[in-house]
């Protein structure tokens, strides 16, 4: 009896493993650029969808919220999620709760990729705030023409200040309700020392407020006030998850994900 040569079977990779990526920072859109050209990685970015035209990441998009941290774990479930990373903005708590949450319950590892934030240096008038609302409280004692650049979406925390001009600056229009005196300024970071320090001369700004961010991107109006010696309202980060894995370059994320994943 002759026996018939068998082909030898063939290989099979095995499935790309899913990365959920919470963004909508410049670090999620640098981490997705890593790791989507990673063959054994599928990469999906979440964005919140507040921004009309969001500066889109490489891979997968979804833009949207989940639905809370019952919703996000469903997703994670349906999507076969293997990882994911927060790293969305210093501001956007709630997010980070519900992901928290959510992971735990699914099993899935899951990444705090968080930028330092901003620390003082000589020279620097800073006074700190734990709130919109408490930045407000100074005001009146700093001077009567105010540079908000905390965005359009608190601006109601500002809206009772009748007798302050203030200039906001922010990617989109913001709507009512805010100040009643103000200049809007639609731009988008970065931006530059001698652009900060032109605008708060020409404005003739007597105090800044702005969130700690600890975007470099949005620095330098810092380094501006120090330079025209104007005052910086500083609004303190909102409390995060406490005991989760947490990094601050997206080098380190990186690393984290190829060893959760093997």
């Amino acid at each position: 009896m002759t026996t018939q040569p068998t082909s030898p079977t063939p290989l099979t990779s095995p499935a790309p493993r899913h990365v959920l990526i919470l963004g909508g920072t410049a670090e999620g859109r640098r981490l997705a650029a890593e790791l989507d050209g990673d063959p054994a990685l599928r990469v999906t970015s979440s964005l919140a969808g507040r921004v009309a035209q969001p500066r889109l990441p490489a891979g997968r998009v979804r833009i949207g919220g989940f639905g809370g941290p019952d919703g996000l774990a469903r997703w994670l479930r349906e999507q076969q999620v293997d990882a994911v990373i927060d790293a969305t903005h210093p501001f956007a708590g709630t997010i980070s709760f519900h992901a928290a949450q959510a992971a735990a319950e699914v099993h899935v590892p899951l990444l705090a990729l968080r930028r330092p934030g901003w620390v003082a240096g000589q020279g620097d008038d800073w006074r700190s705030a734990g709130s919109l609302e408490e930045a407000a409280e100074l005001l009146p004692a700093l001077g009567e023409r105010i540079f908000l650049t905390t965005g359009r979406m608190g601006l109601a925390a500002f809206a009772h200040l009748t007798r302050l001009w203030f200039l906001v600056r922010s990617v989109e229009a913001p709507e009512p309700p805010m100040p009643p005196r103000m200049e809007v300024l639609l731009d988008r970071g970065p931006f530059t020392v001698e652009g900060e320090t032109e605008l708060l001369r020409r404005h003739r700004v007597d105090a800044l407020v702005t969130k700690d961010s600890g975007a470099s991107a949005t620095a330098a109006k810092l380094v501006a006030a120090r330079d025209v010696r104007v005052p910086v309202v500083v609004v303190r980060r909102p409390p995060v998850p406490a005991g989760l894995p947490a990094v601050g370059t997206v080098e380190e994320a990186v690393e984290w994900v190829r060893g959760a994943l093997g």
